[in-house]
């Protein structure tokens, strides 16, 4: 039976792995079979690479021909061959800027050096837990800006929710049309060369793939997610995802503990459901 979807994008965190940030047997296995049909699955997550990799080697995505859109697109790397195959980076001279309204603001600023998450203050409660998330050791820098003189795809500011909104719109104001600025979560800040996202990153991709929007599912449960789900054939929001990714998605399926991602898999790709959309392109219906 050919899949009706050849390519399944996938978010990490809410999404793919469950509360514990672990994917479950079940949600592995069908996934494996998916692969075994024929689907490709690119993991689309915010976390960088070395975050990705042990859940691509759960999946076998080396086997099977998989990719790593990591930073939220801003690389993605070919599990084949383990060759990156685009990458974007941030503008260097608008380092000392970040770095310096971080400080002013008794914020941490960080980035990520191999399987090393670098900064000032490695006793950061948010820094350790970016580290624990994404199975990092931590880098003390004396002084961030002069150990961080290279290209890179992405910084993080960290530090508490209320004050980080503040400087969010402060530095989206400031950087607007020069990078892109939003939160991941209420206490990381992401800096990411302008326009990154998932959904663009992912149109280039499949044109590399040879197909197209409509040959692609996309699951998630974030803001980060919404671009995706507005642009895959068939967008699938979680139970648990925000209320805008819901009512933008194609179908709603179970939550993160519920094995969400396996339910959409099992009945709209290995089940070869028939569905039919509401006139506006969008329907709600959950799947059980």
């Amino acid at each position: 039976m050919a899949l009706r979807y050849k390519v399944l994008a996938l978010d990490l965190d809410g999404t793919l792995t469950n509360s514990k940030k672990v994917m479950t047997p079940r949600t592995r296995e069908t996934l494996l079979r998916a692969q075994a049909q024929g689907l490709k699955i690119v993991l689309a997550s915010g976390r960088p690479p070395f975050g990705i990799k042990p859940i691509a080697e759960q999946l076998e995505l080396r086997k099977y021909g998989g990719y790593i859109l990591a930073f939220n697109g801003g690389a993605v790397i070919d599990c084949s061959t383990g060759e990156t195959v685009m990458q974007r980076v941030l503008d260097m001279s608008l380092y000392p800027y970040l770095y310096s309204k971080a400080k002013a603001g008794g914020f941490n600023i960080l980035s990520y050096l191999g399987d090393d998450i670098a900064c000032e203050d490695t006793g950061d409660e948010y820094v350790r837990y970016e580290a624990r998330l994404n199975g990092m050791g931590l880098r003390k820098v004396g002084n961030f800006l002069e150990e961080i003189n290279f290209p890179e795809p992405k910084f993080l500011i960290v530090g508490d929710p209320a004050r980080l909104a503040v400087l969010e719109r402060e530095i989206a104001g400031h950087m607007e049309g020069r990078m892109s600025v939003y939160r991941s979560e209420p206490f990381f800040l992401e800096l990411l060369p302008l326009g990154i996202d998932k959904a663009g990153c992912l149109d280039t991709l499949l044109k590399r793939m040879g197909h197209c929007r409509g040959d692609l599912m996309a699951c998630g449960d974030g803001y980060n997610d919404l671009g995706m789900i507005r642009y895959a054939g068939m967008g699938v929001a979680m139970a648990n995802a925000q209320k805008e990714v819901r009512e933008a998605a194609d179908h709603v399926t179970l939550g993160n503990d519920e094995d969400g991602v396996a339910a959409a898999v099992e009945n709209i790709l290995l089940q070869d459901w028939l569905v039919t959309r509401q006139p506006h392109g969008k329907n709600l219906t959950s799947i059980a």
